[in-house]
């Protein structure tokens, strides 16, 4: 009995000095973390914005691109869906003037699997998506005309129900 209690305790005090520890690097941790995301956040919206955009400005839950003369020329949103194959798919994604056709998007996070849903970040998939009504996509199986990533369908289609996601922020 009296060893049983001196493991107990022996474990108690192990399970707290690690939950410490793994709390001081949270905390740690926790600002450069979150300066990253910013910094990906902005990288990714220059990024998708049409050229000739000069100056971009946070709006509510979306982000306006104007030309050097103040004129829109397009916007980016965050989309999601949650329904890839390996869970939670966000994206930046910019669209025209029109608020409807998009210009192409980038990942922020996603957790598809490496060599298949994972190329949903490669030009031959992601390209396939500019100039189309982002309200409107659908892989072929699904009667559309986006053809989906091979052996990765659910993937493709949550691409396009996130861009649907990001677009409906617009209106």
């Amino acid at each position: 009995m009296k060893k049983m209690l001196l493991l107990v305790v022996s474990l108690t005090a192990i399970s707290a000095v690690c939950a410490a520890v793994l709390a001081y690097v949270n905390e740690i941790t926790k600002g450069p973390i979150s300066e990253m995301e910013v910094k990906q956040e902005q990288a990714a919206v220059k990024a998708v914005l049409p050229h000739g955009t000069e100056k971009v400005e946070a709006s509510d839950g979306f982000y306006v691109g104007t030309d050097a003369s103040g004129k829109v020329v397009g916007y980016a949103a965050r989309g999601a869906d949650g329904d890839g194959y390996g869970g939670d798919i966000v994206l930046m994604v910019g669209f025209q003037a029109d608020k409807k056709t998009v210009v192409c998007y980038k990942t922020l996070s996603a957790s598809e699997t490496p060599g298949l849903g994972m190329n949903m970040k490669s030009d031959e998939f992601s390209s396939q998506f500019s100039g189309k009504d982002g309200s409107s996509l659908r892989v072929k199986k699904d009667g559309g005309d986006i053809e989906a990533i091979t052996s990765a369908t659910i993937t493709s289609r949550a691409v396009c129900r996130a861009i649907a996601d990001a677009q409906k922020k617009l209106r």
